[in-house]
């Protein structure tokens, strides 16, 4: 195949894969934006308080532990497994739909119970050994309210899974906003009921904890049952079958172990993160720092997946599917190309984003959080670390396509022990860290000690990205050479296109950091001209982002012109197409 004929296939590839994730692209972006409305209406309801700790503990383990337990492995193992049986079964899959949903559902919700009896040991567990009594009991019935989410965000995901896989992609991305408009309330509600200085005296009520609690859980029940009546009208209802011996489960269930391993893994490191986080704010509070600890690490994490949530996971959602199917068909060299045209295509609208949001990560938090219970001095401490986690943007999604490769080929073995890797550099290096800046210096308490995290966790997912990139293009290289051999050809091309995506990829990261030093320039030639001192802190923030997004974005897109990455240019042709009505 020609060069240009390569190029207009790719072309063609990533217009439908843009194609088939606009839909989903544009219920992400609502999406979350009403998830960031949540969390503005959150820090103003309860700052970054040890309190708000509590609260963010509590309300993140239902989702750590149905993660956990199945939800790993029902988004990265049954879609394949449904679109096989749709192709394959005669009722096009409604049966093995209709068995996994009832094993998986009568799975939840027993965890779902054993979870709210065991909550006091759980909370333990995520913990410092010194914190406080009255904020581990505020935990524990944090815990208890939000812990039967653990069954409505399993149903959410199975159902969301059955209309993926019948090309219906729309609708799971959309019912999350209900669930956010659901929490909103409830948090102005919170401020109405208690007002704003509920936290930062570190004690709540009876009252106050049960309208968190239940709030917060009631919005996850409607996320799951708004996609039932969609469900039907897709033509899909379900039907309870408990026949499961025999029935192809079996073999979803080995695939998914490895990927409930790989989960284990990760929410392993994720609990000693969450337990140095908390002693973080601990510290800060004992020495009079600002405070950040659990809830400041969230958000900034929120922060930090935007991007990844709205761009990758809609590319890569429409993109598993269609992999899937030339898996099922032996086309391994396709497989490759697709694989390598989506890294190209999402770093290219990744990267300007991240060098935008290192250089003003501390400004957008200020603009965001800075309001109610939250202080400035609080929000710019999140900032601080939504800069660090930019740096890691760029592999973190990267590591999110090629595991896509991996489960295409129903291999969950490989992203296993590659997860176990970098998971065990991201524990060295976080404990290291963490240690040595907790010891250096009293001042590194609360932030400085929550940057630390953020910084061991984005380095060791360079070291994920380049490893798993090197064995998926190892794997489709030995599958396709396999296949050739049949017919007495050999291929010498990279079955990744590493050598091309790779001189890609570093064009467009030069392209960033020569955008990130035009940003700097521009925010001191504003300060120099511009009474930004004086401004309010929050009308500060939004010049300073303006100027600065502005600038970054332009000269980006002139360097990556300069820099000749035509996959810029096309990412916006696209994009242009999909927002600009003919």
């Amino acid at each position: 195949m020609s060069p240009r004929a390569r190029e207009v296939r790719a072309m063609s590839r990533n217009r439908a894969l843009i194609g088939a994730s606009s839909v989903m692209a544009t219920g992400t972006v609502v999406s979350r934006i009403t998830g960031i409305g949540r969390d503005i209406a959150l820090a103003a309801a309860l700052g970054f308080y040890l309190v708000s700790d509590a609260y963010s503990l509590g309300n993140a383990l239902p989702t750590i532990i149905y993660i956990l337990v199945v939800g790993g492995a029902l988004n990265a193992v049954f879609i394949p497994q449904l679109v096989r049986r749709m192709e394959a079964d005669a009722d096009q899959g409604k049966a093995y739909a209709d068995r996994l949903i009832t094993a998986t559902a009568t799975i939840l919700l027993t965890l779902a119970i054993l979870a709210v009896i065991a909550a006091p040991w759980i909370v333990d567990l995520y913990t410092p050994a010194d914190y406080p009594q009255e904020q581990y009991d505020l935990a524990v019935a944090f815990a208890r309210l939000c812990l039967p989410q653990i069954f409505f965000y399993g149903l959410y995901t199975m159902l969301s899974q059955v209309l993926n896989s019948r090309g219906k992609f729309g609708a799971p991305m959309f019912a999350p906003i209900a669930n956010n408009i659901v929490a909103i309330a409830t948090f102005m509600i919170f401020i109405w009921v208690a007002g704003t200085s509920a936290s930062a005296d570190g004690a709540l009520t009876t009252g106050q904890v049960l309208l968190l609690g239940i709030g917060t859980t009631v919005g996850v029940v409607v996320q799951a049952i708004i996609l039932i009546p969609v469900l039907s009208r897709a033509g899909y209802r379900w039907s309870p079958r408990f026949d499961w011996k025999d029935q192809g489960l079996g073999k979803a269930g080995k695939l998914a172990g490895w990927t409930i391993g790989l989960v284990l893994v990760n929410q392993l490191t994720y609990l000693v993160i969450t337990r140095l986080a908390a002693q973080a704010n601990v510290d800060a509070a004992a020495t009079g720092a600002t405070a950040a600890g659990i809830t400041t690490y969230q958000k900034a994490h929120l922060v930090f997946m935007l991007p990844h949530s709205v761009i990758t996971i809609s590319i890569v959602t429409a993109l598993l599917p269609a992999i899937s199917r030339l898996a099922h068909e032996r086309k391994f060299k396709e497989i490759g190309q697709d694989v390598a045209g989506a890294m190209r295509f999402v770093a290219a609208l990744i990267i300007p984003i991240a060098a935008v949001l290192f250089v003003v990560g501390s400004d957008v938090s200020v603009l965001l959080f800075g309001y109610g219970a939250a202080t400035v001095q609080q929000a710019e401490v999140m900032g601080n670390i939504v800069s660090v986690f930019m740096i890691g943007l760029l592999p973190f999604t990267l590591f999110y396509v090629l595991l896509r490769g991996f489960y295409s080929l129903e291999d969950t073995r490989t992203p296993f022990f590659v997860t176990v890797a970098f998971s065990a550099v991201m524990l060295v290096l976080v404990l290291w860290l963490f240690t040595a800046l907790t010891n250096l210096d009293l001042d590194a308490a609360g932030g400085p000690q929550i940057a630390s995290l953020a910084f061991g966790y984005v380095l060791s997912y360079w070291f994920g990205f380049l490893l798993l990139w090197w064995l998926l293009a190892r794997r489709l290289a030995r599958l396709r050479n396999r296949c050739l051999e049949s017919t007495g050809r050999a291929s010498k091309t990279g079955a990744l296109e590493s050598g091309r995506t790779m001189g890609v990829l570093m064009r467009l990261l030069l392209a960033g950091v020569l955008a990130v030093v035009v940003m700097v320039l521009v925010q001191n030639a504003a300060s120099n001209l511009l009474p930004l001192a004086d401004m309010l802190a929050q009308v500060r923030a939004f010049v300073v982002i303006v100027i600065s997004g502005i600038s970054g974005l332009l000269s980006y897109l002139l360097f990556a012109w300069v820099l000749r990455v035509h996959e810029v240019s096309r990412a916006l042709a696209m994009v242009k197409s999909k927002l600009v009505p003919r």
